[in-house]
This record gives C-alpha cells, structure tokens and sequence, in this order.
C-alpha cells in the first residue's frame, strides 16, 4: 500500500483526460448500472476497499501545488 506522495505520469494523465466520454457512452449503453455509485463495492469489495484506502493516504504532487496556491 502506497502512503505518501504518488509519481506523476504525464502520459496516463494525458490519456485520461481525453479517451474518457466516449468509452463510458459505450459501457454506459452496454451496462446500465456503469458507473452508478456504490458498484465497485457490489462487484468486487476487496478492490473498492482498497482504493479507498489508497485514495485516503496518498496523494499527487499536483494537490501540493493547490494548496500552496490557494
């Protein structure tokens, strides 16, 4: 489990920003409960507890960059 500053990669940024919207139409119309909350704890409870948890104790270099310049 990584607790702490997490490395940046430019390149996955970059590919989440842009390949985003028409992937989840797609899913979307496949699946009807995609993206609703509270599914990744009905799918697969280990992993969603997980990221959670991950969420919580790391963090980015770009979050130390908004709250210096807020």
């Amino acid at each position: 489990m990584k607790i702490g500053i997490r490395k940046p990669s430019i390149k996955r940024s970059i590919k989440a920003r842009t390949t985003g919207r028409i992937n989840r139409e797609i899913k979307r119309s496949i699946n009807l409960f995609y993206g609703k909350k509270g599914m990744g704890w009905a799918r697969n409870p280990k992993k969603a507890a997980y990221n959670k948890i991950y969420r919580k104790t790391s963090f980015s270099f770009f979050d130390v960059l908004k709250k210096i310049l807020k």
